[in-house]
């Protein structure tokens, strides 16, 4: 069942799309919801007991707080690359799709580190310390998963690639960016950064991705900043509990 304009407007008693900010649609035997992407002011949004299995339409709803998506039939967290643009989302249902399983823990993991910025998943709220062990232990999603190429562009192999030390901070960068919902930066943004055929020296490299994640904090808000925060100090704890354990093995040597 196509989820249509005159639907919409009759359970959100509303006079046009754009005025529409809640509606609860559950258990409507929904398959297809491209009507959202004429529906900008959404904010509150219940699309529980369905049949949907894509979340392509919704990812224009830049003004959507909180989504209900238990008990549809959405199988890939792929999906979920659909909402990363939602800067807004705070409350996600997504228990009961086939996505869920097999197992529990890691889902939930990659759900957040997919969309660090959400406060409740399937009920349960998101803690400092679960956002600091999904942004290291949760799966990197990709958007649209086929075969990988071979070469690059400009010629180089993909163990070239691999080991260009600019590839790498670009890489590193716009994988954060995307988590957090932020465009990719192009190459033009790491104008000091050598060339690909340049030496990959460790320190160097090191530098250079201290610049990148310098440059990305410009663009970040309050919201994202405390994600920063939140994994700084995780790393710090164990790079704080590394060194104990060294000094003490030293000591006892």
């Amino acid at each position: 069942m196509k989820l249509t304009r005159k639907l919409v407007l009759a359970r959100a008693k509303a006079s046009d799309l754009e005025s529409v900010k809640k509606l609860n649609c559950w258990g409507c035997n929904l398959t297809d919801i491209s009507i959202f992407t004429e529906i900008p002011n959404i904010e509150v949004l219940t699309l529980s007991a369905n049949q949907i299995v894509s979340l392509e339409h919704l990812s224009s709803c830049q003004h959507l707080c909180e989504l209900y998506l238990r008990r549809n039939s959405i199988s890939s967290l792929c999906e979920l690359q659909h909402l990363k643009p939602l800067r807004r989302l705070r409350v996600l249902w997504l228990a009961e799709n086939p996505c869920c399983c097999p197992d529990p823990q890691q889902y939930r993991l990659t759900v957040i580190r997919s969309l660090p910025g959400l406060h409740k998943l399937d009920n349960q709220v998101v803690t400092e310390e679960e956002l600091a062990q999904a942004l290291q232990e949760g799966e990197e999603l990709v958007s649209s998963p086929g075969p990988t190429p071979t070469s690059s562009t400009n010629g180089l192999t993909e163990a070239d690639s691999e080991n260009d030390p600019l590839d790498y901070s670009m890489e590193e960068t716009n994988m954060i960016r995307a988590q957090l919902g932020l465009k990719p930066l192009s190459r033009d943004k790491f104008p000091s950064l050598p060339s690909p055929r340049e030496a990959g020296d460790v320190h160097k490299k090191k530098s250079h991705t201290l610049e990148a994640v310098l440059l990305l904090l410009k663009d970040l808000d309050v919201d994202e900043l405390r994600i920063v925060q939140s994994a700084t100090e995780s790393k710090l704890r164990s790079w704080r509990r590394l060194r104990e354990q060294q000094n003490t093995a030293d000591v006892c040597s």
